[in-house]
């Protein structure tokens, strides 16, 4: 079985959040079709993209909540 489908994204220029960032760098956050995760696209100095589920970014945020 094939299915299309649309998915929901965000987009923003890195600049806004990053002092380091220059004028085209850029993140993208993409939700996964079951809502259990999403995909990051970090457009900086490196292409960076990584997946993450919600539990695994609420324990990220707890953990850097801690650092802090």
């Amino acid at each position: 079985m094939t299915e299309k489908y649309k998915r929901e994204a965000i987009f923003s220029e890195l600049k806004k959040f990053d002092v380091f960032a220059k004028d085209d760098d850029y993140i993208e956050v993409t939700e996964w079709k079951n809502g259990e995760g999403f995909d990051v696209d970090i457009n900086s100095n490196e292409r960076s993209f990584f997946q993450l589920t919600y539990g695994s970014f609420n324990a990220l945020k707890k953990l850097i909540k801690k650092l802090r």
